[in-house]
């Protein structure tokens, strides 16, 4: 059985380790607000931006499509991973982690290589799958132009016949407990696809319809790939404020049970010197 003092020390350690987790809890709270806002107001537009181009897109002469929507032979197959650089957020990188080897046995028949955005998916697949690249730094300023530069290089690998496809997997934010893991392609563009005849908008364009196309698909793009490190940063604070505030209940249940036990065991020793004083007073008595 352990002695007072070792329990004492152990109450201590668990209840700075309450005040470390509760002040991450406190952080990433904080964060999540700001990471919250920013996805909620992204969305929209994004959704907009992809609805767009479908109608556009969707009436288009077949000889005029975007050489980002042109399907071929695959052969070669890029997956985007998007995790954070941080660990202490209980499943969230790991749930990636295990959606890429999920993807990567689904299409075992391909050539499959990873890009990564965040450290934990860079350590993970670097053992035992090529990385394309490493764009772990975009967190360091973390805005449109940093994530577009990334996502330029893709697309030019893709017209270039690098990549025959593109996929993101990231966590897409539900709430502050809840994160959905999601593979949606990239590249190529998905357009609708039915045998029924669509209500043609009437657009007016100005310039031409192509020219239209040529910037909205790229801009379109690179808004996704955004999105989804949006997506993720949220999520991230999320699970971490989930894994810390669980991790601070656990720890001060910990420390409650011990508390008892070392009530108990400091009583056990009070009750035993107390029955010695006893015994050598009567002995010395009798005596």
């Amino acid at each position: 059985m352990a002695n007072l003092k070792e329990i004492r020390g152990r109450i201590t350690s668990i209840s700075s380790t309450m005040q470390i987790t509760r002040a991450m809890k406190m952080v990433s709270a904080a964060k999540l607000k700001k990471a919250q806002d920013a996805i909620v107001m992204l969305r929209p537009y994004s959704e907009k931006l992809q609805e767009l181009i479908q109608n556009v897109n969707s009436s288009s002469d077949p000889d005029q499509i975007s050489a980002y929507a042109q399907k071929r032979g695959v052969k070669r197959v890029l997956f985007i991973a998007v995790t954070s650089n941080r660990g202490l957020a209980g499943a969230f990188n790991s749930s990636i982690v295990k959606e890429l080897n999920v993807q990567f046995q689904n299409n075992s028949q391909y050539e499959i290589e990873v890009l990564t955005i965040g450290k934990k998916a860079f350590d993970a697949v670097r053992r035992n799958r090529t990385v394309y690249s490493n764009a772990s730094s975009v967190y360091d300023n973390l805005n449109f132009d940093t994530v577009a530069h990334v996502t330029e290089a893709v697309m030019a690998s893709f017209i270039e016949g690098k990549f025959d496809e593109v996929y993101l997997i990231y966590n897409k934010f539900v709430n502050a407990a809840t994160q959905e893991v999601t593979t949606e392609q990239l590249l190529p563009i998905s357009m609708p696809e039915t045998s029924e005849p669509q209500t043609e908008t009437d657009y007016i364009f100005e310039p031409d319809r192509k020219e239209i196309l040529d910037n909205l698909i790229p801009k379109s793009i690179k808004t996704q790939v955004f999105k989804a490190v949006l997506d993720s940063v949220a999520s991230e604070h999320g699970a971490r404020m989930t894994a810390m505030h669980k991790a601070t209940d656990n720890a001060e249940a910990l420390r409650n049970d011990l508390k008892i036990f070392y009530n108990k065991a400091r009583q056990a020793a009070i009750t035993n010197e107390i029955l010695e004083i006893v015994s050598g007073a009567e002995a010395l008595k009798n005596s």
